[in-house]
């Protein structure tokens, strides 16, 4: 299989296929990870495939989760094993299988403060966790846990509190870059033929009678409405569910959205060579490496406003700071929070009155003949996710043989012979004139793609130049998310193909006009729409800052809908952090 580009003319030549007048076999509603797993899991049983979003890849929850790839610990003590063991045998598969570029193991602590039953209780717990994660055909690929005095854990992470601890247990599980992630399974579907197209929102269904035959997608770009017939429709839209299903005036599966807030402070802020996970009150609190940050997060509450813009709030904000400096020998500030991001779970709807004990599992359904729905789970499970619509989708044609799902042997692109690349990246490196540790960080985010990027440097060296906002990512990285990973704007890039809306103090608006400038020759841009867009990136981050700054939800909320009402945003506001919508 060979990656095909999500350029600019990919995505015209895929909705003109797509309204052609012929019919696909599965349309996927939804460019976030389920979708797009739900789009590859298709497209490798051999069906004809159609996926549509009405953003970017990956713009709502699929971008601004917590980064793990895990089985969730907290699951095992609610009993809920099954989906402890599902997630750990997906964390296995996609480690040593499906995308080890991307995901990767990671360390983390977990403090004991009681003397007599904390440790067997935890080490149990922690035991099983191994244990069920070493099971199946799909190895851990991951270290064992083990047991430390306290010494031991103040050597390991000397930034800790000495008196809020008694010892500790350290466990590993994996962490993704989920939105390179998510886009990387909608260039591996494409790679398997399936027909794919971000701005095209889908606007009302097909009907033939009850059965839903297809939608009509109007492209965010030209305003052009097309019609997509299909045989069956996947909707896989997160907090979404219940609009989308709206469209077809069903309403089977009920999702309601929680609110998770993750902040990055500086890697020198705590000193530790490993990650944390604190009990809080209401759920846990992890602190994980992340390049040269940590990512403090998450919190779980409830959130009924606008699913357009889940804002953090300086609550929230107080919130993290404040059960992470329990047990911080230095306390973070505010000053020390360099990114923020705010994300909607959408959990399946129970009598809960707290969002942290609703379900993480997932319901498949088909409110009316021709259209699947798919609702629940969590990231570390999409491929399970994906898998159980299709097959949902599969009974709806009609009695036609078509293969199981393959998907747990169908490595993304850049994972197929990443480790052998690896082994070489000195010579890489050498070859391209850059730096090891440079080569290093390109091959953990395009694995063995990384000669496209070093190509576009090979021809214009100047790409090897780090963009303003910091070192971490390079010119040639904009134009290949433009020329090859389906960018549409500076937001997709500063904030999905590269993370640098998160991971620098100006949160990327230094790098705005660089951006734009290097994408305008893909895009066609002229010079007052390269202005344009640079300026719109920056208006938002405004906007997101200050919703930073107000004392709740409501405030927060308020301040995107005055930025929408903005006639200079009109159109704009609200692409940083605003998750995926119908489409």
């Amino acid at each position: 299989m060979k990656a095909v580009e999500l350029s600019p003319a990919a995505r015209s030549r895929a909705l003109r296929e797509l309204a052609a007048g012929g019919e696909v076999d599965v349309l996927v509603v939804g460019g976030g990870v389920v979708g797009a797993g739900a789009a590859l899991d298709a497209a490798t049983r051999g069906l004809s495939v159609g996926l549509v979003e009405a953003r970017d890849w990956a713009a709502g929850t699929s971008s601004r989760a917590s980064k793990l790839i895990h089985g969730g610990l907290r699951y095992l003590e609610m009993l809920d094993f099954g989906l402890v063991h599902e997630a750990l045998r997906e964390r296995g598969l996609m480690v040593r299988r499906l995308a080890p570029h991307l995901v990767r193991p990671v360390p983390f602590l977990y403090p004991l403060s009681h003397r007599v039953w904390e440790r067997p209780y935890v080490g149990a717990g922690v035991l099983l966790y191994d244990t069920m994660g070493a099971a199946g055909r799909a190895s851990r690929g991951l270290p064992h846990h083990r047991h430390l005095t306290k010494r031991r854990t103040l050597k390991v992470a000397p930034g800790l509190k000495p008196g809020a601890l008694v010892g500790a247990v350290q466990y590993w599980d994996a962490q993704v870059d989920d939105a390179r992630h998510t886009m990387s399974l909608v260039r591996t579907a494409a790679s398997y033929g399936a027909l794919v197209a971000n701005r095209a929102k889908v606007v009302r269904y097909l009907r033939d009678g009850e059965r839903v035959t297809g939608a009509v997608v109007a492209d965010q770009e030209t305003g052009a409405e097309i019609e997509v017939r299909a045989r069956q429709v996947v909707a896989a839209t997160g907090v979404w569910t219940d609009e989308t299903q709206a469209l077809a005036d069903a309403s089977s599966v009920r999702v309601r959205a929680s609110k998770g807030v993750h902040l990055l402070v500086p890697r020198d802020r705590i000193d530790s060579s490993s990650g944390l996970i604190l009990r809080t009150e209401r759920s846990v609190l992890f602190v994980i490496p992340w390049g040269r940050h940590w990512i403090v997060g998450t919190t779980d509450t409830d959130w009924d406003l606008d699913k357009d813009h889940p804002a953090a709030t300086a609550a929230d904000i107080d919130y993290l700071l404040e059960h992470a400096n329990r047990v911080l020998a230095e306390p973070l500030a505010k000053d020390d929070v360099e990114g923020v991001y705010a994300g909607l779970r959408p959990l399946l709807s129970g009598a809960s009155d707290q969002t942290a004990k609703l379900s993480r599992e997932h319901l498949v359904g088909t409110p009316v003949p021709g259209l699947v729905v798919i609702a629940g789970g969590k990231y570390t499970t999409y491929r399970v996710m994906a898998e159980d619509a299709v097959d949902e989708a599969v009974r709806g044609l009609d009695g036609a043989a078509v293969p199981a799902s393959v998907t747990e042997d169908v490595p993304l692109v850049g994972a197929d012979g990443y480790r052998a690349l690896w082994n070489r990246r000195s010579a890489l490196a050498l070859a391209a004139g850059l730096p090891v540790r440079r080569v290093a960080q390109l091959l953990r985010r395009y694995g063995t793609l990384v000669d496209e990027v070093l190509d576009l440097i090979a021809a214009d060296p100047s790409l090897a130049e780090p963009l303003p906002s910091g070192d971490g990512y390079l010119r040639a990285e904009v134009v290949y998310a433009a020329t090859h990973e389906g960018a549409r704007d500076v937001e997709d890039v500063l904030a999905r193909r590269t993370r640098i809306s998160i991971e620098s103090r100006d949160r990327g608006t230094e790098s705005a006009v660089v951006a734009a400038s290097l994408m305008a020759p893909v895009l066609g841009w002229d010079a007052e729409r390269t202005a344009r867009e640079a300026a719109t990136y920056v208006r938002l981050v405004e906007a997101e800052r200050e919703a930073q700054e107000q004392p709740d939800d409501l405030a927060a909320a308020n301040v995107w809908l005055r930025a929408r009402k903005d006639p200079r945003a009109a159109g704009d506001a609200g692409r940083t952090g605003r998750p995926e919508k119908i489409a």
